[in-house]
């Protein structure tokens, strides 16, 4: 029997696989440690169970253990990579390079530096949400200390061309800071072959637990940063606070898990994704949003012509639970800041959703799902149109 509401909502966050929970649950009770207690088995037990993770976590980003630093998540990820960067570069290195796409994780940061004497440039983009490389090459100054673009962006789904932009930093002597929250477990990640030397993500966006999250530095990184929070020297006194054994533990099975299955997954996922949106199309005045053709295989960002996107979407909620589009702006619903950079109006942005599946959904799911917003879409239209004609 179908189960409803049909979460379609795993941009936002995951559940945890029940392989996760396993894993975790004797790290609350039975080996409960703390990493830092050196004279006793309990901490040798805790400091073994979090290098373990730290080396599954580095091989699912192709990336040595020894840069992995564990945080509460991808945001104090990448608030310590930009002000600890920042810091840093005072006074002669103070310009920062980013995109309008980023994550308010990002965006917000940036705009904290500029009120601290930093100067930032926000790239624009074309209306697919791709940035213009000659664009990003030409706004590097003498003063820039870092590039910072998202590997893969939140609403959309867009890969961006990494690859070419850690060749561009590499040129110009510049950090690569990359948000690759959304990447790191969907798709293959390797941070030594695209030379990126800060990358931020998250465990709840891959079906560990929250409250635990790692940002990777490259060895120049770690050389040019300094720490967000002080006292006690934990990881290697680049993050300070007791580590949260059970949730890197956690996080650890994650990317394990998420190591093994990428490649069938993402094929699966493509499959259903693809089947939701040939059905979505068949109503009138649809439009899938952003470049179709370099996409994250589990999301699709549709914009409806006339359904008022927020009422829309809270109609809908006994059965599909679907967003506007990022999690993270807290409770205020404005048009996304990704959409309007593409160059949508405020009413195109408004009237768009973002559907994005996961390991649990099933294809029962993703078909009532797009049947179930397609019905929706066609009696509210001739609801609107019986008004209209009054």
């Amino acid at each position: 029997m179908l189960k409803k509401p049909v979460y379609l909502d795993y941009n936002a966050t995951t559940p945890c696989d029940p392989d996760v929970v396993d894993a975790m649950i004797p790290y609350f009770s039975e080996h409960f440690g703390n990493t830092a207690s050196r004279d006793h088995s309990y901490g040798w037990e805790a400091g073994e169970a979090v290098e373990l993770a730290r080396r599954k976590i580095a091989r699912l980003i192709g990336a040595p253990s020894s840069g992995m630093v564990f945080t509460s998540g991808a945001t104090e990820a990448l608030n310590f990579a930009l002000k600890g960067i920042s810091e840093t570069g005072k006074p002669h290195k103070n310009h920062i390079i980013t995109s309008r796409t980023e994550h308010e994780a990002v965006l917000d940061t940036c705009r904290y530096l500029e009120k601290k004497g930093c100067t930032i440039t926000y790239l624009g983009v074309d209306t697919f949400g791709n940035i213009d490389l000659q664009e990003l090459e030409r706004e590097i100054r003498p003063e820039t200390v870092a590039i910072v673009l998202m590997y893969a962006n939140n609403e959309t789904g867009l890969v961006h061309p990494v690859r070419q932009i850690g060749k561009i930093t590499r040129k110009y002597r510049v950090l690569f800071v990359c948000d690759a929250t959304q990447a790191v477990g969907k798709i293959p990640v390797n941070i030594l072959e695209n030379n990126i030397d800060l990358l931020a993500f998250s465990s709840h966006k891959m079906y560990g637990p929250k409250g635990v999250g790692a940002l990777y530095m490259g060895e120049e990184a770690r050389k040019r940063i300094s720490p967000l929070l002080h006292g006690g020297k934990h990881e290697k006194g680049f993050r300070s606070g007791s580590l949260n054994v059970p949730g890197i533990v956690g996080f650890g099975k994650a990317a394990e898990i998420c190591y093994a299955r990428m490649d069938t997954e993402s094929r699966r996922l493509e499959r259903l994704r693809n089947m939701m949106e040939n059905i979505l199309l068949t109503a009138d005045r649809l439009a899938v949003n952003g470049d179709t053709g370099n996409r994250l295989s589990h999301v699709t960002n549709i914009s409806v012509d006339g359904i008022e996107g927020e009422t829309f979407i809270l109609s809908l909620a006994m059965d599909i639970a679907v967003s506007c589009g990022s999690a993270c702006s807290g409770n205020v619903h404005t048009p996304s800041h990704v959409l309007r950079a593409m160059g949508m109006s405020a009413e195109q942005a408004g009237n768009s959703l973002r559907l994005s599946l996961g390991r649990f959904t099933t294809e029962e799911e993703a078909r009532f799902a797009a049947e179930t917003i397609v019905r929706a879409i066609k009696e509210r239209r001739k609801r609107r149109l019986i008004t209209t004609n009054g």
